[in-house]
């Protein structure tokens, strides 16, 4: 784990990620907030590529909790049973689609104490749905997220509270609400796990990665 960097170099890096691409999107598809809800749940040990394959005909049939609903379990198992844990993911989807029509009059919460409520929505979806649909600050940290903020010191954490926190705590808040999609598309493109192409990277001079390639 690489010692947090200090406030200006945090700064710089994220000035550079900037001017690279200045308002990243995330990758998986998505038409409102349902459909993004159940994208990132079915995202879980999976690919955003394969996610999208598996939903591009889903969310024209069933883009409501209610239309899901009346779809039935076994049609979306169906659309989805090329995604990992897919009978599990099915189930949960299911369930939230209920809970959401039941309890919420069919819209998605924008609390995330109330998308922690949903069946298969964890801290990571929550801060997710946040982020990319209603535009709080939240930090969603995943793998490449984990990866890159101890590699480059970033954000270094034993976990991915600590990540999570370590990114709010020293990111300046300029930069707060792309931060994670910035740090996303940098991890899974660049900083990747096992040949990271740090020759092609942007912030290579400022990076803490000793075993650079």
């Amino acid at each position: 784990m690489a010692k947090q960097l200090d406030f200006h170099t945090i700064r710089e890096i994220f000035t550079r990620f900037r001017e690279a691409e200045a308002e990243p999107k995330g990758e998986l598809s998505h038409t409102n907030a349902y459909t993004l809800v159940v994208a990132v749940a079915l995202s879980a040990q999976a690919t955003d590529a394969g996610v999208n394959k598996a939903t591009r005909e889903l969310f024209k049939i069933a883009d409501t909790p209610q239309k899901m609903l009346d779809l039935g379990e076994e049609k979306l198992i169906e659309h989805i049973k090329t995604i990992g844990l897919y009978r599990n993911k099915a189930k949960n989807v299911m369930k939230l689609s209920r809970i959401l029509v039941e309890q919420y009059g069919g819209e998605v919460p924008n609390s995330r104490a109330a998308l922690y409520g949903l069946p298969g929505v964890g801290r990571k979806t929550a801060n997710v749905v946040l982020n990319m649909w209603w535009h709080h600050p939240a930090q969603a940290v995943d793998t490449h997220i984990f990866r890159l903020g101890n590699r480059s010191g970033i954000a270094p954490g034993k976990d991915v509270d600590a990540v999570e926190r370590a990114i709010e705590d020293h990111v300046p808040t300029e930069f707060q609400q792309h931060a994670h999609h910035w740090m996303i598309l940098h991890g899974r493109y660049v900083c990747v796990a096992r040949k990271p192409k740090c020759g092609a990277c942007l912030i290579r001079d400022l990076c803490q990665f000793e075993d650079k390639t």
